[in-house]
């Protein structure tokens, strides 16, 4: 990645630059720019670091969709048999069926479990977020089923069934600590994720990718929930794999039939772009993959 950055957090073209730097970077610039504030103190130099920080992220996301480009040679732009395309990367795309979720299930200790939670806590970017943000001003037929989405992420009206919350009862119930260890894979996934949600000219990269997750979520979900189990953790904690575990795969159905395929039929290039998303995020979840096992099975020898 030819980024540098430079002390007080501005950016420049280099080579120096680890991805675990720029990915804190980002991470860090990503809390603080969305989270409610009552002022600030200098507007401009705000500004100027915010401007900064999203040529790096800029730059991240570029070199993603170089990288994911000879996967869309085949994507075809038809609404229908786009559908069917992407409804086919819960089979083939990148990172699907990887090897670390059913040793999660089978295999691994308490500890290890904690390790990996821990990352995928520093990944969450937050669905329901990321929905409100990719909604807006996209037509009403997507936009109806996105609130339908939204609307399931907010426990329908009840705080107790919130999404969110239910990640965070199991962190409590286990004790974890996000933010402590965390690999740079698992920040670029979310970093990843609120870049493509909060640039409108990566708006249809976000449907794509917030679709992926509906997709493939299921059976990890589900792997995850299996190994909670076995160490012996209760339901009430456990219940945020167990949703979603079978909730998504209604909420795939959904998404494809009221996201997807009318955006599609509306304009053919917007498949292009949806499927990129896809692509992007798949791959994202893929490198997290592949470091996680690296990091658990060492910690196995």
């Amino acid at each position: 990645m030819l980024i540098a950055v430079e002390p007080g957090g501005s950016a420049t073209g280099g080579s120096g630059t680890s991805d675990e730097v720029v990915h804190r970077l980002l991470a860090a610039s990503h809390a603080e720019r969305l989270c409610p504030a009552l002022d600030v103190a200098d507007f401009e130099g705000l500004l100027a670091r915010e401007a900064s920080i999203r040529r790096v992220e800029h730059a991240f996301v570029e070199a993603e969709r170089v990288a994911v480009a000879p996967l869309l040679r085949a994507c075809p732009s038809e609404a229908t048999r786009f559908v069917h395309w992407f409804e086919a990367l819960k089979e083939t795309g990148p990172g699907q069926h990887d090897a670390l979720f059913p040793w999660l299930a089978e295999s691994a200790s308490y500890q290890q479990m904690c390790w990996f939670l821990q990352q995928e806590l520093a990944g969450e970017a937050g669905f329901d977020d990321l929905v409100a943000l990719t909604q807006v001003k996209l037509p009403n037929r997507p936009k109806l089923e996105m609130a339908r989405n939204y609307w399931d992420e907010m426990g329908q009206g009840h705080e107790a069934g919130m999404h969110g919350p239910l990640l965070v009862g199991l962190s409590q119930a286990l004790d974890l600590k996000p933010g402590v260890d965390t690999v740079w894979e698992a920040l670029a996934l979310g970093n990843l994720m609120v870049a493509l949600a909060t640039t409108r000219h990566y708006s249809y990269q976000s449907v794509g990718a917030l679709g992926a997750i509906e997709l493939t979520a299921p059976g990890r979900s589900q792997l995850v929930n299996a190994g909670l189990k076995r160490l012996g953790i209760g339901g009430a904690a456990r219940r945020y794999y167990a949703l979603h575990a079978t909730l998504d795969v209604r909420h795939s159905a959904t998404w494809n039939r009221e996201v997807l395929e009318p955006l599609v039929a509306s304009n053919p290039a917007i498949a292009l772009r949806i499927a990129e998303g896809a692509l992007l995020r798949l791959r994202a979840g893929q490198r997290c993959f592949e470091r996680y096992r690296r990091e658990l099975w060492a910690s196995s020898c």
